[in-house]
């Protein structure tokens, strides 16, 4: 049977943490059905660890994109958008695309959107997204933003995202990484030479999940919070994912309109 409308299958990484995933996950998805109303949204993340966590502990299932894509087919789709929230075109969104490059051969259209750091607009967009959803922030105040970070070469986009806070005038936000560049060293050095005692740290990532709880924002002693503390700082934590930021929600929805209309 095949039907008239499309499917939007919303791939994300994926997170253990119940609260998070409904205020981030969730709230894109949610957003992307307000405005494809004649759509059906499927979700699906790329974590095996997280999907056996959630049905081991929590009794919820998630699909992995293998089987997400199964029930697409079943459905008897002939189109397909497949929409990542992951914010680069790293490790992740790789692994999406080559799970969903076997069904092109059985789906006859099959587009992909892209994450959420794409295109050099898209750089603009979520410095305006961001300093939107931040507007407690004092002229001195430091915003520190801390992304996870990977070994693929799209870590280069955490750099670039830096520079591109700075070409817009805002000097006083840095972003540093858990696992990349720039690191803790680099962010301190650079802490260094700006003359504030005041820093707000916030995850740069979809969901303010485990990293967010235990890494950036955590009290034990190795933390992004507490080395920053133990270095004479008054560091404010603002435990919220990407997700929960309205114009980042809306990027993901200008991606998805994209694709249609390419």
């Amino acid at each position: 049977m095949k039907t008239n409308k499309r499917a939007i299958l919303v791939v994300s990484f994926g997170t253990s943490y119940i609260d998070t995933m409904e205020k981030t996950i969730t709230a894109i998805e949610n957003e992307i059905q307000n405005v494809y109303k004649y759509d059906t949204i499927y979700r699906a993340f790329t974590s095996q660890i997280i999907i056996n966590k959630l049905k081991k502990v929590n009794n919820i299932q998630i699909d992995t994109v293998k089987k997400a894509m199964d029930k697409i087919v079943q459905q008897g789709y002939d189109t397909v958008i497949c929409q990542p929230t992951h914010i680069m075109h790293g490790i992740e969104y790789e692994k999406m695309i080559a799970m969903i490059k076997p069904y092109e051969k059985i789906i006859p259209n099959i587009k992909y959107g892209t994450p959420l750091l794409s295109s050099s607009e898209d750089y603009d967009k979520v410095v305006n997204a961001v300093m939107e959803e931040n507007t407690q922030l004092n002229q001195k105040d430091v915003l520190l933003l801390i992304g996870h970070g990977t070994e693929h070469f799209a870590d280069a986009s955490y750099a670039a995202l830096n520079y591109r806070f700075c070409a817009n005038g805002y000097q006083n936000v840095l972003v540093g990484t858990v696992e990349g560049y720039p690191d803790m060293e680099t962010i301190i050095k650079k802490l260094n030479t700006i003359d504030s005692n005041t820093i707000y740290i916030a995850p740069f990532m979809i969901v303010a999940g485990d990293h967010a709880n235990h890494d950036i924002c955590g009290d034990d002693e190795n933390t992004w919070k507490m080395k920053l503390t133990s270095k004479g700082y008054t560091v404010h934590t603002i435990l919220k994912g990407l997700g929960e930021y309205p114009y980042i929600r809306k990027i993901f929805i200008e991606h998805i309109q994209n694709v249609i209309e390419s």
